[in-house]
């Protein structure tokens, strides 16, 4: 109807028309919109984004936005709106914001605001609350990180000596975390030998044994010694293809490894039969 009314009117009659309905359409949308001139002052400000600052239009007219929003990035480089205006160009971020007496993740995105002729003459910005979104990330990487230490849990097997079980493949990733884990254990127990299971690690390459090697080497430094059990028949091929020298002693079961790291700890294991009923 707006259109159909608009083919009888004047250039400048269709103009007052169609602000009103930018206006109307920006007032409606359920995130907060702003626009500003060269100097950041706050020229609009839409429903959504005054909701969310908790103010009125009197309260934000003429503003300079920094002092309206308090983010991180206010008065400083990281400004995307900033960078719009300065570059003619969009720019996005992350960003922390003071609302209603709380700090509010977003994402915001700027652009410049031209006017008819394309010149700069300020400019648009939206914003995107991520509060769920962030929460959700960090229940992810908590999950994650249990997930990582159930599966990689270092096991004092006995006194000064203590079992890693790796399964799974090896990335750097996971060697950080191995190695993270391993030495935290190491100077907990204050063991001497580590034993290194990877009888899960489903395959051998030379990035694995690069990890492997950086692992026994760190052991070392802690004044710990290493072991590596669960050396396949498959992955012992691999390994000496690549002509790779691992430096540590090697096992094909952890029962061995556990018998090689009572030999460096000086301990001594007997079976004792149970005495008979009755004698003395």
């Amino acid at each position: 109807m707006l259109i159909e009314k608009g083919e009888n009117m004047d250039n400048s009659e269709k103009s007052v028309i169609n602000t009103t309905m930018a206006e109307q359409v920006l007032e409606q949308l359920p995130t907060p919109v702003m626009a500003v001139n060269k100097d950041l002052k706050i020229l609009f400000m839409n429903k959504a984004g005054r909701n969310f600052l908790g103010k009125s239009w009197d309260d934000l007219r003429g503003q300079a936005c920094a002092n309206m929003f308090k983010s991180l990035h206010c008065d400083t480089a990281d400004c995307c709106m900033k960078k719009a205006i300065s570059e003619g160009k969009p720019f996005s971020s992350r960003n922390e914001v003071e609302a209603g007496g709380r700090k509010v993740p977003i994402e915001y995105y700027a652009a410049p605001l031209t006017d008819e002729e394309g010149n700069i003459i300020g400019g648009l910005e939206y914003v995107l609350d991520i509060t769920e979104r962030v929460k959700y990330e960090i229940q992810l990487r908590e999950q994650a990180r249990t997930i990582r230490e159930i599966s990689t849990p270092a096991i004092q097997l006995w006194d000064g000596v203590v079992v890693l079980p790796v399964v799974g493949a090896i990335d750097s990733v996971r060697a950080n975390q191995m190695m993270d884990i391993m030495l935290n254990k190491i100077a907990e127990t204050a063991c001497k030998v580590m034993i290194l299971d990877i009888q899960g690690v489903p395959a051998v390459d030379t990035a694995v044994a690069n990890h492997l090697i950086k692992v026994v080497k760190a052991t070392r430094l802690m004044g710990c010694q290493a072991i590596i059990s669960g050396i396949s028949p498959a992955v012992a091929q691999t390994i000496v293809g690549l002509g790779i020298d691992l430096g540590v002693k090697t096992t094909t079961t952890l029962r061995n490894a556990l018998a090689e790291a009572f030999e460096m700890i000086q301990c001594e294991v007997r079976l004792v039969k149970p005495s008979r009923r009755g004698e003395a």
